[in-house]
């Protein structure tokens, strides 16, 4: 069903549109007609009409006075312009108004039929884009919390690589490199920084208002990307361009925390404290975290925020945290040229602020090395020796020269930076040699793929994987190969008996040694001892 509206002062005009539209288009409208253009405005109000017919000379309110009026509050409405012949040229000229179209008076039943069959087919397609839109937008409101949440997973647990976070991001419509935490946790009751009955309220909140409890936050925070429930815990992001807030803007977090507080509890009827966490960029987020939550256990406020309590590190007002931060994030970048530059700076700043304090610097510097080499061996993957650093210190005791002592110290976070993106070739070149070496001195004796997998205590399905991957042939083939040519070798030694060399390259059935043997060179050991 149409609602449709006749406006023109001629009542046969609005009599012969009726009877056009009654017969060629039986229970498809509902009709009001009108005669002025005050009329036309007031019934728009109340009827909402999809077509209006509008006749551009009515007494008062002329036809383009009163569209503009009803483009105000009906901006989707059809409408189909009626003048006669004289006015047609000033008709199309006045008015800009999204017209379908202009019909001359007198017009006949054919240009009628024609008209109002584009006009419903416009209404058709805008009535099944929107029934389109609605039902993406009921998907998309199914989907946007797992996307949400997925986010939140790589961002608290780093469960993704760069690119499909980017994705999320994409997906989220997330144009910022940094973001802060909020911890929202919820029990009965509050008691020395933690929460009561923290089981019974989690599968109170999953089964009854986890869907409220996200819908507030997102009212107070209209950027916020909200988890899923950890325990009786609500991990929330919101992104931020800037790398600090100033002191007006952590009060109005602050506040609007404390708004969340109230409205959750006042629709769930259970306690509810959040921690706020400081700004981090993305892949840090999991720190802004940490630091919700020891905020929370800190104090005993139902909002507590990471900058106002003593419990991160603070430094002297001319340190360089900033700096120090960089030197670290490009390090674990595994970004070497940045990550030089950066160290470069902070060490000028401690030659140019602290030129009388070499031991000092000497210390710092030795600090740097011992922390990036240590995040190296953290998460680069390379294989930890004791006493491979036991030179260090006599190294930087050795010299009080300022730019000798940077040399030292910029070499050792080139090498640590470097060596962030190889460390997992080194840790898996350094478990193959290590079989590689087993096997060597081991080839003669019944051993077994499960046998170097415990000596190298990883799993025997990711030795052999590992194994094939990096020598091109699995372990059995590699240890069969590696026997028969120690066999060929031990064959041209006229005194050595079959059943010997067999025993000696680690078969102890003559029989069985020679099926291999045969299968691998196509001669059994006795015909290939003939021909040398």
């Amino acid at each position: 069903m149409y609602r449709i509206m006749l406006a023109d002062d001629e009542g046969i005009v609005t009599n012969s549109l009726s009877f056009v539209l009654n017969k060629n288009f039986q229970g498809q409208f509902d009709i009001e007609t009108v005669k002025s253009g005050r009329g036309a405005i007031e019934t728009a109000e109340h009827f909402r009409p999809d077509i209006i017919f509008m006749d551009i000379q009515m007494p008062g309110i002329n036809g383009i006075e009163a569209m503009k009026e009803i483009r105000t509050f009906l901006p989707n409405a059809i409408f189909i312009v009626l003048t006669a012949y004289d006015k047609f040229d000033y008709a199309k000229e006045s008015i800009n108004l999204g017209v379908l179209e202009y019909l001359n008076k007198p017009f006949n039943q054919k240009s009628i039929i024609g008209v109002v069959e584009q006009a419903i087919n416009v209404l058709d397609e805008r009535r099944a884009k929107r029934s389109q839109d609605l039902e993406n937008k009921e998907k998309l409101e199914t989907v946007i919390p797992i996307i949400e949440n997925g986010f939140i997973s790589s961002v608290l647990f780093h469960e993704t690589y760069d690119e499909e976070l980017d994705n999320y991001k994409n997906l989220l419509g997330l144009g910022v490199q940094n973001g802060f935490m909020l911890a929202v946790i919820f029990g009965e009751n509050q008691k020395d920084g933690h929460m009561t009955n923290v089981v019974g309220t989690s599968v109170k909140a999953q089964t009854k208002f986890y869907s409220k409890v996200r819908e507030i936050i997102k009212s107070i925070f209209p950027d916020a990307i909200v988890g899923n429930i950890i325990s009786n815990k609500i991990p929330v992001f919101i992104g931020k361009d800037a790398i600090k807030t100033d002191y007006d803007e952590r009060n109005e977090i602050i506040e609007q925390a404390r708004a969340a507080v109230r409205e959750m509890r006042s629709v769930t009827d259970i306690s509810y404290r959040i921690g706020i966490g400081g700004i981090k960029r993305l892949r840090d987020c999991s720190e802004s975290y940490d630091e919700a939550l020891k905020a929370l256990y800190a104090s005993e406020a139902s909002v507590a925020h990471v900058d106002d309590l003593p419990i991160t590190a603070s430094y002297e007002e001319s340190y360089p945290a900033d700096l120090e931060k960089a030197i670290f994030d490009k390090l674990a970048d595994g970004d070497a040229d940045q990550c030089l530059i950066q160290a470069g700076l902070f060490y000028d700043w401690m030659a140019e602020k602290y030129s009388d304090d070499i031991m000092s610097i000497k210390l710092k510097a030795l600090e740097f090395v011992l922390r990036a080499e240590s995040d190296m061996y953290k998460n680069g993957g390379y294989i930890y020796t004791f006493e491979s650093r036991k030179d260090y210190l006599p190294e930087i005791m050795a010299s009080d020269d300022v730019a000798t002592i940077k040399n030292w110290y910029l070499e050792k976070i080139r090498l640590a930076a470097s060596q962030m993106t190889t460390g997992g070739r080194d840790h898996t070149h350094y478990q193959i040699k290590k079989a590689l070496e087993l096997i060597e001195s081991n080839y003669h004796k019944d051993i077994s793929l499960d046998e170097i997998s415990e000596t190298l205590n990883i799993s025997p399905y990711y030795f052999s994987k590992l194994f094939k991957e990096n020598q091109g042939e699995g372990f059995i083939e590699y240890l069969t190969r590696k026997r028969i040519d120690k066999a060929k070798l031990m064959l041209t030694d006229p005194e050595k008996s079959i059943k010997e060399i067999g025993i000696a390259c680690g078969y102890s059935d003559p029989n069985y040694f020679s099926r291999i043997f045969k299968k691998s060179t196509g001669m059994t050991p006795s015909e290939y001892k003939e021909k040398l």
